[in-house]
Parts: C-alpha cells; sequence; structure tokens
C-alpha cells in the first residue's frame, strides 16, 4: 500500500497551519515520515472542541503533560452558556488564559515555527477550526547532572561544570551574578538543527561594540548544522590563519562569571558544555581558576610555572638536537662525553632521533584518549616503560632523548588550557627542523616568526598580546604575576569595559587605618589594665598598714 504522505508537497517555514484538524495532523504526520516517536492525541476540550495534543515521545516530562495540561483541559466547564457563545478566534484565548495552568505559553500559526518548537520538546494544542496553535513549553528530557569539569580541574575552588543543557547553564551563571544587568540574547543557528546559541554580557561592563561584532559574526553563520561550540569558534574567529585559539572555551561556571565581570562575551551553545569567550588574550590561557582562590604568592608561583613549562615544551627538542649537532663546544666536557657515548651506537642523527620519539609519543598520546578506560592504565604502563626501555636497549634512541621526550611531555600538560597545548605541539616540530638545519640561528629566527605573528593576531578588536605588546604597565598586575585582591582596584582595559572600577573604595588603605584604630584601641586598653592594676595594689598596702 503506497503511503500518501509521502506524495505531500513540502513545507516551507511560512506554510499555514491547517485550519481543518484532520488535515493539520495529517501534515505533521506526513511531514515526519509517520515517526515511531510522534504522539498525537485527539480528545475533546473542555468536553466541548475538537482538539489534539502533539509532542515528541521523550521530549516531554510525563508528569506536567498528565497533571497539568491534560487535567486542565479535560474537566468539564460549568460556564457552559459562555463558551457557546464565544467566537473561533476567542477559544485559545480562553484555554490559554482561563484554563491552562502552564505559564510558558504561545502562538503560532506557521508550520514552520510548529516543528522547531515541537522539536524543541513543548507540546502542541490544536483545535478544530483554528488556524492558530498553541505552543505549551513542557520540556521534560533527560539531562547529566552537574558534575565536575574534567579538563579544567582545580585543588580550591567549585567543583562544578556546565553540562549539555543550556537553561541549566544559564541558571549556573546567573548563580554566580545576581544582576539584572546580565543579559542574555538567544537564537537558533542552523538551517536543519536549529541550534540555540545565547550571548550573555553584563550591559553595564561589556564594551557595547564587542557585542555588536558578536552579533553581527554570529548571523552571518548559514549552515545546516551546529553541534558543538567548536563549530561557532571557527566562524566568529578573526582569522583562520593561526594556530593559536583567539576564542577561549571554559567548562567552568565561575570562570565564564569572572570573564563576564571583566567586560567579555559569553557564547553558550546548547547540546555543549563548553562556552565560547571573547575576546580572547594570549594571557589568559595561562590563567587557571584557581590562581584567584589562593594566595598572590602561591598564585604567581603556578604561574611562573606554566611559563617555564610553555618554553620547556616548545624548544627542549629542539635545543638538544641544535647543541648536540652544531654546537657541542657548549656542553660541559663530563656531558659531552655522556651524550657522545649515549649516541655512538645511535644509528640516526638528532633530528631523526628525536621526529622519531616524539611521533611515538604523540601516537600514545592520542591512543590513551580513544582506548577504553579499563586497559588505559595497561597500555600506558606499556608505552612509557617498555616501549621507551626497549628502545635504549636496542640502540635506537639514546637515555637523553627519552629524558627530553619526557620532560617535553609533562611540561606540555602544565598549561591550562588545552588549545594553546595542542598549538605549542605543533611549534615543536616546525622548530625541530629548524634546529637541525640551521642550529641555535634557526631557533632564534623561529622564535622571532612567531612574536611576529602572535603581535599580529587579534581577538575582537583587541591585540592577543596585549598588554605585552602594546605594552601596558596597568594591565601588567595579572599577567604572569597576580598581585592581591586590593591591589587590583581597576578591571583590564584589554577588554576595553563601560565601568573599568572594580572596587568603590581603597580596600588596603581601610584596612591600615582599621588596624591602626585596632592598636591604637588596644595600646589604651592595655594602658587602661596597667592603671587598675597599680591601683589594686595601692588599696592591698592601705588596708595592711591600717591592720
Amino acid at each position: 500500500m503506497q503511503n500518501v504522505y509521502q506524495t505531500s508537497p513540502p513545507l516551507t517555514p511560512s506554510s499555514p497551519v491547517p485550519a481543518d484538524l484532520s488535515s493539520a495532523l495529517q501534515e505533521i504526520q506526513g511531514t515526519l515520515g509517520s515517526s515511531s516517536d510522534l504522539v498525537m492525541k485527539t480528545f475533546t476540550c473542555l468536553k466541548r472542541w475538537p482538539a489534539a495534543l502533539v509532542y515528541m515521545d521523550g521530549f516531554v516530562d510525563q508528569q506536567l503533560l498528565h497533571e497539568s495540561i491534560l487535567r486542565s483541559l479535560l474537566r468539564r466547564d460549568d460556564e457552559v452558556s459562555r463558551l457557546i457563545q464565544l467566537r473561533d478566534d476567542e477559544r485559545l484565548s480562553y484555554i490559554e488564559h482561563e484554563v491552562l495552568i502552564a505559564a510558558d505559553t504561545k502562538r503560532i500559526d506557521t508550520m514552520g515555527a510548529l516543528f522547531t518548537d515541537l522539536m524543541s520538546g513543548c507540546v502542541m494544542l490544536l483545535l478544530d477550526d483554528s488556524a492558530v496553535v498553541l505552543r505549551i513549553g513542557a520540556v521534560g528530557w533527560e539531562d547529566r547532572s552537574i558534575s565536575e569539569p574534567n579538563s579544567q580541574a582545580v585543588v580550591r575552588g567549585p567543583m562544578e561544570g556546565f553540562n549539555e543543557n543550556l537553561r541549566t547553564n544559564m541558571t549556573l551563571i546567573r548563580r554566580r551574578i545576581k544582576d539584572p544587568e546580565l543579559w542574555t540574547e538567544t537564537r537558533e543557528i542552523g538551517r536543519v538543527t536549529k541550534t540555540s546559541v545565547a550571548i550573555v554580557f553584563h550591559r553595564q561592563i561589556a564594551d557595547a561594540s564587542v557585542v555588536e561584532e558578536v552579533r553581527r559574526r554570529l548571523d552571518k553563520i548559514d549552515i545546516d548544522g551546529i553541534l558543538e561550540s567548536g563549530y561557532i569558534e571557527e566562524f566568529i574567529q578573526d582569522t583562520q590563519r593561526t594556530i593559536f585559539p583567539t576564542v577561549y572555551n571554559s567548562e567552568r561556571p565561575d570562570t565564564v562569571a569572572a570573564a563576564l565581570l571583566e567586560g567579555r562575551v559569553a557564547i553558550l551553545v546548547d547540546g555543549t558544555p563548553f562556552v565560547l569567550l571573547v575576546p580572547a588574550l594570549f594571557v589568559q590561557f595561562f590563567q587557571s581558576a584557581e590562581d584567584y582562590y589562593q594566595r598572590a604568592d602561591i598564585s604567581t608561583l603556578l604561574r611562573i610555572i606554566r611559563y617555564l613549562a610553555f618554553f620547556i615544551a616548545m624548544l627542549a627538542p629542539s635545543f638538544y638536537i641544535a647543541i648536540s649537532t652544531f654546537h657541542q663546544e657548549m656542553l660541559p666536557t663530563s656531558l659531552l662525553i655522556s651524550v657522545a657515548a649515549q649516541r655512538e651506537g645511535v644509528p640516526f642523527p638528532a633530528f631523526m632521533e628525536a621526529l622519531l620519539m616524539e611521533v611515538t609519543y604523540e601516537i600514545l598520546r592520542e591512543a590513551g584518549v580513544r582506548i577504553p578506560k579499563t586497559v588505559g592504565q595497561a597500555v600506558s604502563i606499556v608505552g612509557t616503560l617498555v616501549i621507551g626501555q626497549a628502545a635504549v636497549d636496542a640502540g635506537v634512541v639514546s637515555a637523553a632523548m627519552v629524558i627530553i621526550v619526557s620532560i617535553t611531555a609533562i611540561s606540555s600538560y602544565v598549561i591550562p588550557e588545552n588549545g594553546l597545548s595542542i598549538s605549542v605541539r605543533i611549534i615543536r616540530f616546525v622548530l625541530m627542523a629548524l634546529a637541525a638545519s640551521f642550529g641555535l640561528f634557526g631557533i632564534l629566527l623561529g622564535l622571532l616568526m612567531l612574536c611576529i605573528h602572535l603581535t599580529s593576531l587579534r581577538s575582537f578588536g583587541v591585540s592577543y598580546m596585549s598588554p605585552y605588546g602594546p605594552f601596558v604597565a596597568g594591565n601588567m598586575k595579572d599577567t604572569f604575576y597576580r598581585v592581591p585582591w586590593p591591589a587590583m582596584r581597576t578591571r583590564p582595559a584589554t577588554a576595553n569595559p563601560q565601568n573599568v572600577h572594580r572596587q568603590g573604595i581603597d580596600i588596603q588603605h581601610q584596612h591600615r587605618e582599621s588596624g591602626e584604630s585596632y592598636g591604637a584601641s588596644a595600646t589604651n586598653r592595655e594602658a587602661g589594665s596597667g592603671d587598675r592594676a597599680v591601683a589594686d595594689v595601692d588599696r592591698l598596702l592601705g588596708a595592711t598598714r591600717a591592720e
């Protein structure tokens, strides 16, 4: 038997909803191809009008559907005479305002809007002889619970991260910023997926030109589907000709809230726990949320270690290649003899040796991500111990090269943001080739080209290397070191915030004055207690003489 719905003409987003109830249900069923998860329940609304509820199974909160919606629509209304007198266009208003308990309702009159809301988890109420549909919000699908972030874990600080639900993520941000000036704009991107994308910013802090630029770049996106925030990131970044990330991403609500308070703009995408932040700076990728929960001296030490690990991960193999190949005189004699003895039986030059080990490590690293967790530990032991030791014993690589690659691998994990860590891994191979060709001069040439490239990058109109280049002394208080919170009275000027003042008074001066007053009062109390003690002694002596 031929399916009559397959021969129906395709609907356009502006196609009107048929007024006849049976025709509307046939169009909905024909468009969805008689899907098994499509539920269409026909009934008599208020014991008076033929109606139907249409929803997708698994998207709707069943308790809300039965207790709130169906129970309200199936009850018998006592005002029968009034219901008879209602016109067709007044029935929907009566149901929406007098019958339904649900507050999230909206009227739609096109098939495109009907299918968009239907696939978003809403319930559609269709009345016979009515070309307007009442959309009732009753979303209730299963979400992943709020858990600790995996990629940005901290020792001290909040242990909750975003999940894949857009509304839940918005709630996590508003729990931290309880200000009505925190604005949200939501739009749908993707002709097929119709993914909800939200722009979040603080109206009194964020630069209006940056917000407008974010709107413009998002509105220019024309693609069939957005499945993750990485799609959005590639569309809105300033340039494609760079390996460095110019859009920051985070799955921590406290990090996003802190960025909003600095004047940045957050982009939330439904279906992913990673939130985008713009504009992004190079120094931002070395900052961790834990830096602001520890004391300033501890945070400064940790940041210095991160910068040191960044240069080790980028330069250690290339320096080993350059020195062992071109500049042996730079090594002490005893170390030079040790390295030469280790490399005596190695059949490959230093560059091929380093390239072999680095490629092997990258393969093991990628395998560790894809391999099941039950056997991941065993593979790590085999990769790090067995292969490394066997390669040294077989004379394929030297022990010094194994040490260099190990230090490089560990240092790459110190960088808090994974996007910058991947960029360092790519640069490492380029510098290794330059070191094998020109020695230390090649490394210097590569670093010079790298600096020129970094200073030419911009993120939504902001220099990527700010405040290093151009140098801004006032913004250096939160770079490779962090000053105490009382000293950070203003927001970083790199995001061009409208309100630069973060603190209203001189906290440090206030503490100093309160400390001095406390010291003076303590001195007075001690002096007063001493006078009282002397008076008590005099009274005792006087009583003794009287006796």
